[in-house]
């Protein structure tokens, strides 16, 4: 390409368009274009520079409910196995250091660090700080998102976590993993998933403890709770039609 006078600037200028072009006319009405695929970070320094007014969240959650939600929900990501936790352990450690050094590379005027668990437990002062980054104003809908659903917030039959989102902000998520992964992995989760120690968690307790729940998730376990069958009713609208395929 650079032989036949393709020049790196000229490659640029057709990439961004294109990518531009696809998130432009998926949301004409949006203020604030976004792609919520987690695998772009991993080439966060390229696009940064080629949108240099971009921004990245990258979200961190414990790989073991990671891997457990991939494995029970039968998500299929390229690479990974159905069957096989330790494949799936390191090729989760090898994907996400990458998007780690990537989200550092940037700097953190341009890529923030959200913990999952933080989101869930904490959300108000968390996704304040989301708001905060983004340089956005703060509406308490964020905090309310389920009261919108097929309304203004659309969600697609083939997504694997749309059964979820129909739900206010809770924990059933959390944990789920406890109890379902080989011992045999646990144990070797130090050697097989570096990358946990690295981003602060707890690999050495049986359940480890992310933090107290704010009011309003106690508020929400308790809806939740107290209207099971609604909720669960709810959920089964959205459940997964067809198979989703993403590569890591």
């Amino acid at each position: 390409l650079l032989a036949g006078g393709m020049t790196e600037q000229i490659l640029d200028s057709a990439v961004r368009s294109f990518v531009y072009e696809i998130l432009f006319y998926h949301s004409q009405s949006a203020d604030i274009l976004c792609d919520k695929d987690p695998f772009v970070l991993k080439y966060a320094s390229y696009i940064s520079s080629i949108f240099p007014r971009s921004k990245f969240i990258l979200v961190v959650r414990d790989a073991r409910a990671v891997i457990h939600s991939v494995m029970t929900r039968k998500v299929t990501i390229t690479g990974f196995s159905l069957t096989d936790y330790r494949q799936n352990f390191k090729l989760w450690d090898k994907g996400f250091a990458v998007m780690y050094d990537q989200c550092k590379e940037v700097g953190k005027d341009r890529c923030l660090m959200v913990y999952y668990e933080q989101l869930v437990l904490q959300p108000k002062q968390t996704i304040e700080n989301i708001i905060q980054f983004l340089n956005i104003t703060w509406v308490d809908d964020v905090l309310h998102h389920e009261e919108f659903i097929g309304k203004k917030i659309s969600l697609s039959k083939t997504e694997h976590s749309s059964d979820q989102v129909v739900k206010p902000i809770n924990l059933e998520a959390l944990t789920k993993w406890v109890g379902h992964i080989p011992v045999d992995i646990i144990r070797e989760i130090d050697k097989l998933a570096p990358m946990l120690r690295t981003l602060g968690y707890d690999t050495k307790s049986k359940v480890p403890s992310y933090g107290i729940p704010d009011e309003l998730v106690l508020k929400n376990m308790n809806r939740l709770k107290n209207n099971a069958k609604f909720w669960n009713a709810k959920a089964k609208l959205y459940a997964r039609k067809l198979p989703n395929t993403t590569d890591f």
